[in-house]
């Protein structure tokens, strides 16, 4: 016991296979459970990492997802425009096509009064014509 206070003094120290050491039994002790703890933690964190890591790629994808659905959306919202616009002209074109329709017809009345009134004079004329022989 005298021998083991003089190496204690000394910071020599006789472990539990009557090894000489320096760290005292219990610090040597909690010093490897404190490893341990540390590994475990390592491991933890790399492990986190991982999950951070695959949940970011995940986020990336969705992310690249969305920005393809709304390029599509943008893309039919613009087309639906542009076929919006192609009916507003053909409408237009056949509304403009209607009214020169419409004028060619009252045209074509008035020359149809016109010849139904020369008509008529002609008749009349050889009518006259008739009875004067």
């Amino acid at each position: 016991a005298m021998a083991q206070a003089a190496l204690g003094s000394a910071g020599l120290h006789f472990d539990e296979l009557n090894k000489l050491r320096v760290l005292e039994p219990e610090v040597a002790a909690q010093t490897a459970q404190l490893r341990e703890e540390c590994r475990a933690f390592v491991d933890k964190t790399a492990e986190f990492q991982k999950i951070v890591g695959s949940l970011i790629e995940l986020v990336d994808q969705l992310a690249k997802a969305a920005e393809s659905e709304k390029m599509k959306a943008i893309g039919a919202r613009n087309l639906l425009k542009s076929i919006a616009k192609q009916r507003e002209a053909q409408e237009q074109q056949l509304q403009a096509l209607i009214a020169e329709k419409k004028m060619q017809l009252e045209r074509y009345r008035v020359e149809y009064e016109t010849l139904c009134k020369i008509e008529a004079d002609q008749n009349e004329f050889i009518d006259q014509f008739i009875f004067q022989k």
